[in-house]
């Protein structure tokens, strides 16, 4: 029996259970005996909604500039054909200057998707009220904030939102400020590889030397930072996990239980997931992937051709 807050629903040959409520997610195969989850189509996708960001990040693997186009999200698409509990990471640029997105997020909440967000502290910080109004209506689960600097008041504000999630870039954050989120009481952290990828690539060009000391360094304390459980939760995105070899650190057990599937970056396409640009109207693998596609009908189209 499904409790309060979770949902079920069946990919492949496997069942998803998922927490609403703080994302927990749970795949089970149907036959006991299967070696391996097969899936029949995604279960999540990041969504870029618009290429318009005033923040200049020399990171942006986007090339997003002000006044950048936002992507059209209710033209005849792929969105009819999305099961109920799809997860949804809508990102940009900066999804919030979007003047469609209120009611995009109507939209996926009638349909029951499950959409979440990505943007930046300074945006959050500005926007804080109109975010919380998102969090608190349900029409976005859960909220990631990339770092620009750690200080008391954004961490108080961040405790706010259940499910915020603080981004950072491995390379680019150092173990100065995750020991103070640490100290100032972040619960959760993502940490995402650096992509040597459009301005990405300028920066690491200039910059590299810095950028692989501050990943050693944090391949170092990692182990510590895990054990020591600086955070309720530390994650990674797949470019993370094999940047820092966390593998290594891990049982075979850990492992398996942990690990969602190869995202296509290096080798087969094996997680449940890709990347859709709204914008131009694409599809990848993933949001680094330089081979992109023209949008299908259907997603399992669309995947199946990822595959």
């Amino acid at each position: 029996m499904i409790k309060a807050n979770w949902v079920k629903y069946k990919n492949g040959n496997y069942n998803v259970i998922l927490n609403l409520n703080d994302g927990t997610k749970i795949r089970e195969t149907i036959d006991p005996e299967a070696t391996s989850f097969i899936p029949e189509t995604i279960e999540s996708f990041d969504c870029k909604i618009t290429n318009s960001c005033d923040m200049g990040c020399p990171m942006c693997h986007e090339n997003s500039i002000p006044n950048g186009k936002h992507g059209d999200l209710f033209a005849p698409s792929f969105l009819d054909t999305l099961h109920p509990y799809t997860e949804i990471a809508i990102g940009g640029g900066n999804p919030l200057e979007h003047p469609d997105l209120y009611k995009f997020l109507q939209l996926c909440k009638e349909r029951k998707f499950v959409p979440s967000m990505t943007v930046n502290q300074v945006h959050f910080e500005k926007n804080f009220d109109f975010i919380k109004k998102l969090v608190d209506e349900k029409l976005i689960y859960g909220l990631g904030v990339s770092l620009n600097n750690v200080n008391k008041n954004f961490v108080d504000k961040l405790k706010e939102i259940p499910n915020a999630v603080v981004h950072v870039i491995n390379g680019l954050v150092s173990i100065q400020d995750l020991e103070k989120m640490r100290d100032f009481g972040v619960r959760k952290i993502l940490i995402l590889g650096y992509k040597i990828f459009r301005r990405g690539e300028h920066l690491y060009e200039v910059d590299s030397s810095n950028i692989n000391l501050r990943g050693i360094a944090l391949k170092k304390w990692l182990p510590d930072i895990l054990k020591d459980k600086w955070f309720e939760v530390v994650s990674f995105d797949n470019l993370a996990l094999k940047q820092l070899d966390v593998k290594a650190l891990l049982s075979e057990k850990e492992w398996n239980q942990f690990y969602m599937g190869d995202d296509g970056l290096e080798g087969e396409q094996t997680s449940a997931s890709m990347f859709i640009d709204m914008v131009e109207r694409k599809f990848a693998k993933n949001s680094c992937s330089k081979e992109r596609f023209d949008l299908l009908p259907t997603v399992e189209e669309m995947y199946e051709r990822l595959k």
